[in-house]
């Protein structure tokens, strides 16, 4: 098992890609705990867990609160005596032009999406080091790298923000052996990503942007996480790891 006797916080964990991240981290061995908001869904997901013979532990978790880290840090190393791995998944989408993004817009979508990953590292860092080091992966998007005429300039901040603080952490604290990566996931077969696909429009627009045609799946980016996550990635930091059906490539 690739993370055997590892111990993994997960925030957004209760559905999505956070949650296929909770259970592909659970058959590789390790102990899971499930940040979110969410409760009755992030319950459920600690629940199937738990019938298949994993160890999970759902905590409510608001990202943009260090209160509410420190808390979920605390309690994750109570239950399972450490902490190995952070995945700082959850984020929100958002739409509209410059001209069309009020202040109060603007604000909201950088407070989860870019302070909330900045707090949880902030918040990890102690336990990691206690634990001899380990791993944070940051959840961004291939709309942090490149730029798109029909993409939101706040989520398209907030998710370049993440990719460089995840460079500016990951050189400051590779001395600690805590490794620090980015993934940068295209269009993927999400709740948060529902909308979108529901409008014809919209959907055609997307794939054309896509050279493999079709949107991603969750596990495809999960697995891109269970990479970084485990030793195999023991000589990784600082990077960019893009799951995009070929956005980028163009």
């Amino acid at each position: 098992m690739r993370l055997e006797g590892k111990v993994a916080l997960i925030s957004g964990g209760a559905r999505g890609m956070g949650a296929e991240e909770a259970h592909l981290f659970s058959q590789e061995g390790a102990k899971v705990v499930i940040g979110d908001q969410r409760e009755s869904e992030g319950k459920q997901v600690e629940a199937e867990i738990s019938e298949r013979g994993g160890e999970a532990l759902f905590v409510q978790l608001d990202v943009t609160s260090e209160e509410s880290w420190a808390n979920a840090i605390s309690t994750t190393v109570a239950r399972f005596g450490k902490l190995d791995v952070l995945v700082n998944n959850a984020g929100i989408g958002a739409a509209g032009l410059v001209e069309d993004t009020t202040a109060a817009d603007w604000d909201r979508v950088m407070e989860v999406n870019a302070k909330g990953v900045f707090l949880g590292t902030k918040a990890a860092i102690p336990a990691l080091r206690q634990a001899g080091g380990g791993s944070i992966i940051n959840i961004s998007s291939q709309l942090g790298i490149v730029g798109s005429d029909h993409s939101s300039p706040h989520y398209q901040a907030s998710k370049g923000a993440v990719r460089l603080f995840t460079k500016n952490a990951a050189m400051q604290y590779a001395k600690d052996r805590i490794r620090i990566n980015s993934v940068h996931p295209g269009p993927i077969v999400t709740p948060m990503t529902e909308t979108g696909r529901s409008n014809p429009e919209n959907y055609s627009r997307m794939l054309s942007k896509i050279p493999m045609k079709r949107y991603g799946r969750p596990e495809e980016v999960a697995h891109g996480v269970l990479y970084l996550a485990s030793d195999e990635a023991s000589f990784v930091t600082g990077s960019e790891l893009v799951i995009d059906g070929g956005w980028t490539a163009q």
